[in-house]
């Protein structure tokens, strides 16, 4: 992970921007640490120093995007109303076509590095899946339902069918899962 007490807060901002930049113009495949230092006006030795490769300033970039919107979800009072919306909103940015690429890419790279694989995890996963257990828990899951696994109930059909591409990804499997989730962790109201 980069030592934040050696960067440029203007050059580190410049090169998460021209990062995403390049990410929605070019995709992943074709982004380099050369094109992301000629947009960001720094030098690649930056980038290396900072960051070490291309896989850990997208990486960067991702958690800053994610941090700058927030990891509050939806409480609207009905808990199974939230979570489709939450799940449906997992759907739309799997079929967008840059998040798509991107996020791939990076999965495929942390099958080979077992570092980037823990930061993803720790970092752009974790507070994600965290903010979904903690609304479970406002929204009145029973105290013996194992979060982790609830949360991984719900997302992990997702990732497996986006991943092996094995069936349709739309917002009705999104709340046909929601649904048989909700069932399986003791809630029978009607949604």
């Amino acid at each position: 992970m980069p030592d934040p007490n050696r960067r440029n807060e203007n050059s580190r901002r410049a090169i998460l921007d021209a990062t995403r930049a390049l990410l929605a113009e070019t995709g992943y495949a074709d982004l380099t640490v050369g094109a992301i230092a000629a947009r960001a006006g720094a030098g690649r030795q930056t980038i290396y120093r900072w960051w070490g490769g291309k896989s850990a300033v997208v990486l960067d970039a991702l958690v800053d995007t994610v941090a700058a919107e927030g990891m509050t979800l939806p409480d609207s009072g009905d808990l199974r109303a939230d979570l489709r919306a939450v799940l449906r909103a997992t759907v739309a940015e799997f079929a967008d076509p840059v998040l798509s690429a991107t996020t791939r890419a990076l999965t495929i790279e942390t099958l080979a590095d077992d570092d980037l694989a823990a930061q993803v995890r720790d970092r752009l996963l974790r507070p994600q899946l965290d903010a979904v257990k903690d609304r479970l828990r406002a929204g009145g899951v029973p105290p013996e339902v194992d979060l982790d696994l609830a949360v991984e109930l719900l997302f992990g059909p997702l990732y497996h069918r986006w991943l092996l591409r094995t069936g349709p990804l739309d917002q009705d499997y999104a709340d046909g899962l929601v649904d048989l989730v909700m069932t399986a962790i003791g809630d029978r109201r009607s949604g």
